[in-house]
């Protein structure tokens, strides 16, 4: 069965540490692709208004050019009632029937996820991956026990984690995993281009920088 991982955000921008999530992710999955789907309007960030959806694919686009496994959705983009997470993933599974679906979220998601809408169904109608990050302690308590069987530890240090790809890929799961443990945020980077710090490259794939920079974004 073919595997696919999507990866909803507002990837404003895009960053190194989106790219170091979605290949390592590619590799410790077997994935045959892996999917950033931009979100329109994240619905549970009602207060903020991200770049246009137009400089957001663009950037994504010009970032994984040269990615063969990696490709980009305009699911959400298209749909103009800026669908919830849980839509997005019933449109996607009654579409790609014969796929293996997994669903990739950060720390801070999971860590808010019981106020999501349908929150519950989001962490059962597909598989789910958590990515976590340098520094930040997720927990478990705020999800039902039900949730918690699903959930699949994979970080070092976890005895019964497998360290490759050939564990078993069993329905509707919650995988756990430190594979990718870069500490790179898009807000901070938007804030060092307002405060003009010249740093603010570093953590930006240079395909991006010149787009930013051609589109003096984030001034």
């Amino acid at each position: 069965m073919k595997r696919m991982a999507f990866y909803g955000g507002s990837f404003d921008p895009l960053h190194n540490g989106h790219l170091a999530i979605a290949r390592k992710l590619v590799e410790l999955f077997a994935l045959e692709e892996f999917v950033f789907i931009p979100a329109f309007h994240a619905p549970h960030k009602k207060n903020k208004q991200p770049t246009s959806a137009f400089h957001r694919f663009a950037m994504i686009s010009l970032a994984i050019n040269s990615e063969p496994k990696i490709k980009i959705s305009t699911v959400e983009l298209d749909a103009p009632e800026k669908p919830f997470t849980f839509e997005t993933q019933t449109k996607l599974t009654c579409e790609l029937t014969d796929t293996a679906i997994f669903f990739v979220i950060g720390a801070d998601s999971w860590q808010e996820i019981n106020t999501w809408r349908e929150w519950e169904k989001v962490l059962t109608l597909t598989n789910i991956i958590v990515v976590t990050r340098p520094d930040f302690e997720i927990g478990f308590s705020h999800v039902t026990e039900k949730i918690r069987e699903k959930i699949v530890d994979l970080r070092t240090g976890n005895q019964d984690a497998k360290s490759d790809s050939r564990f078993t890929i069993h329905d509707s799961r919650i995988y756990i995993t430190d594979a990718v443990f870069l500490d790179v945020s898009a807000t901070e980077i938007r804030r060092k281009i307002r405060a003009g710090e010249d740093d603010w490259r570093e953590p930006v794939p240079n395909e991006v920088a010149k787009y930013i920079e051609k589109y003096e974004l984030y001034v």
